[in-house]
């Protein structure tokens, strides 16, 4: 009955005229960012917090949160109609879409990626609704020493799952962590890295941080593609999948939406790895493997089920544990905290309106998502004609007003230009960002949980080995390690990310 009366309070404050308000801002920017290329949810998210400050934290957490999984929904389009994935999770829907399109079936593949995204992100957010409750009952009894470990696995699975060298994804959490120091010591006051500027003194700004590794970054890399950047896309009609292609599409959808909800609760890209290992599965299962990649309906039914049911599990993490699964969420982090909220099982049971409120809003977006998708498709495809040249000076602008509008700082401002750049020559040498924002965010609450634990325990060391589940936390982080960095593990890791750049 409590998850019935906890729903209950989801729906009536989601559904509230606000609420639903931006919930529906949120979805539509979201599909149509998954429909631009290049721009990325993280991006656009990074983008847009600045302007969630002025809204009640549930409304500007339920509109970040529809940005994320309609992002899911509006990069199968393109990857579908243009062979051009908007988002990183739907390259794998690309390989099959693009060739039903070829055959006359852009329609017929659209719906089918729009009712397996439905159907996967319906019963994802149920799982959340089930599993997040016990998981913060048993958040509760972690102490400092737990939660220090249990960020230590975290990051340590954010360098597992970043492609490319192990090395370099260490290294980008080492970063993350040192520019989290900056600012004043929690226990002393004295300012520590801050090179002599008062308005450092608070730490680094974590949006100015955020909108240029991302924002600025991702920008200043798809102005070098412009010239290859074409849309040649006839008129998409007959959107209902025949009745062959029905019955093909039921079993991959639910297989996949399985693979992505185990999928997405792990730390790094959980959507991404559940759309290809989806694909994989289907084609292993399939009678007919050699229609891959020809047009094969699970080809497109299974990948896109599994990034969207991946895009909604990785909410597990940061509602219960106050743990980001992904950079979204370490964004999604950084948000509950700039509106005064601490992240953690603490919220379910201090907020319980915010909490039930986001997880009711996904079943309502997922369902406005369904709704308006499929008849907004010939206005996507028109977006996508609009150069590069003039959308991207339009979102600089509003990214410089609105970081500076959060503080009133001009340092912000030399902050994105300088974290801009910086995210830009880390492009260029392969490192992934994620893992450096993931250090960022959990940097100070690793150091505070770890000096917190130090004192309880009178300056003893063993306390994180001696309590079973630190330990047992602690172990699961050292053979992560220890697996990632095996060498045949770290060739795949470096084949797989030079296939993919």
């Amino acid at each position: 009955m409590d998850l019935f009366s906890n729903l209950a309070l989801g729906f009536a404050t989601a559904a509230t005229f606000d609420n639903l308000l931006f919930c529906l801002i949120g979805v539509l920017l979201g599909t149509l960012i998954g429909v631009l290329p290049g721009i990325g949810a993280t991006a656009t998210i990074a983008m847009l917090l600045p302007i969630t400050f002025q809204l009640e934290p549930v409304s500007s957490l339920i509109m970040l949160a529809g940005i994320y999984y309609g992002a899911q929904y509006g990069g199968s389009t393109t990857a579908i109609l243009i062979n051009m994935p908007g988002e990183s999770s739907s390259a794998v829907t690309a390989i099959d879409g693009y060739q039903m399109a070829r055959k006359g079936r852009a329609g017929a593949a659209l719906a089918i990626a729009a009712l397996g995204s439905f159907f996967a992100g319906t019963v994802s957010t149920f799982l959340v609704a089930v599993f997040a409750p016990p998981l913060t009952d048993i958040a509760l009894q972690f102490g400092s020493a737990e939660y220090f470990s249990l960020m230590i696995v975290g990051l340590v699975s954010s360098i597992a799952l970043a492609h490319g060298s192990v090395v370099k994804a260490l290294a980008m959490v080492a970063l993350g962590l040192l520019l989290g120091l900056v600012g004043t010591d929690i226990y002393t006051g004295t300012p520590r890295f801050t090179l002599g500027i008062r308005e450092y003194a608070d730490g680094l700004n974590f949006v100015a941080l955020a909108v240029g590794v991302f924002g600025v970054a991702e920008i200043l890399r798809n102005l070098e593609g412009e010239s290859t950047r074409t849309v040649l896309m006839a008129k998409v009609s007959g959107l209902l999948p025949s009745r062959q292609e029905f019955k093909e599409m039921i079993a991959p959808i639910i297989r996949g939406t399985a693979i992505g909800s185990a999928l997405g609760i792990l730390p790094g890209g959980g959507a991404i790895l559940a759309s290809f290992a989806s694909y994989t599965v289907e084609k292993r299962l399939s009678k007919t493997p050699k229609e891959f990649g020809q047009g094969a309906v699970a080809g497109v039914a299974g990948p896109e089920s599994a990034n969207n049911a991946g895009a909604q599990t990785s909410f597990i993490p940061l509602l219960t544990l106050g743990i980001p699964a992904n950079p979204v969420m370490a964004l999604m982090i950084g948000a509950m905290i700039i509106q005064g909220i601490v992240p953690g099982p603490n919220v379910a049971t201090e907020q319980p309106a915010l909490f039930w409120g986001i997880i009711a809003s996904m079943w309502i977006g997922n369902l406005m998502l369904v709704i308006l998708n499929l008849p907004l498709i010939g206005l996507w495809v028109k977006l996508l004609t609009v150069p590069y040249y003039v959308l991207f000076p339009i979102i600089m602008a509003f990214c410089s007003i609105g970081v500076y509008s959060v503080n009133s700082n001009v340092y912000d401002l030399y902050a994105v230009a300088f974290f801009g750049l910086i995210g830009y020559v880390l492009a260029k040498l392969r490192c992934e960002p994620a893992p450096l924002l993931l250090g960022f965010v959990l940097g100070p609450l690793l150091e505070e949980n770890l000096r917190r634990a130090m004192i309880l325990s009178r300056g003893d060391p063993s306390t994180f080995i001696t309590r079973p589940i630190s330990a047992t936390l602690l172990a699961i982080a050292v053979a992560v390690l220890i697996v990632v960095f095996l060498p045949s593990v770290r060739r795949k890791r470096e084949e797989v990310f030079v296939e993919e750049a």
